[in-house]
């Protein structure tokens, strides 16, 4: 068994500084959404990636893996939100085991609605305490780090839906 190699003191407060600003702020902000609209935080999230796309629709693998997600949490999400028609499943005509995720129009009016609110609260938490410079740096960091990670999946991993 190697040896392990403890993080240090810089390490240690880098790791826990970001684990702990991004549960602090992912709390706030799913807060803020609840409150200001009829979204959760996770509706935001897939609401966001089908929208992100001109025809409002992924195959339901692909979101799993843009969002990190399990299987069996996505599909008993988009079930949950199949039956408050923001979403509906379609079948991929080329692929029959496959199925697509589609934004109906009701599902666009309320992301449309608590988008605003959002936007201003990660501006208020995130955004507007960082410099031009600092927001380059974590983006170039961000990166880096997805890159990474992103590398070592394994081909039986990605797709698993």
């Amino acid at each position: 068994m190697n040896e392990v190699q403890w993080l240090n003191e810089r390490e240690s407060q880098a790791w826990r500084g970001l684990q702990f600003m991004q549960l602090r702020i992912n709390g706030e902000l799913a807060r803020r959404l609840a409150a200001e609209s009829d979204l959760s935080h996770q509706d935001y999230g897939v609401l966001v990636a089908l929208t992100d796309q001109p025809d409002g629709r992924v195959r339901l693998g692909d979101l799993g893996c843009e969002l990190g997600w399990e299987k069996s949490r996505l599909s008993h999400h988009i079930a949950r939100m199949t039956k408050r028609g923001l979403v509906t499943k379609e079948k991929c005509p080329t692929d029959r085991r496959g199925a697509f995720v589609v934004v109906t129009d009701f599902g666009r009016s309320e992301i449309a609605a608590a988008a605003p609110g959002h936007v201003h609260a990660v501006r208020e938490l995130f955004i507007d305490h960082l410099s031009p410079e600092q927001l380059d740096q974590l983006a170039e960091i961000a990166e880096t780090v997805l890159a990474a990670t992103a590398r070592t999946e394994s081909p039986e991993d990605i797709g698993k839906f």
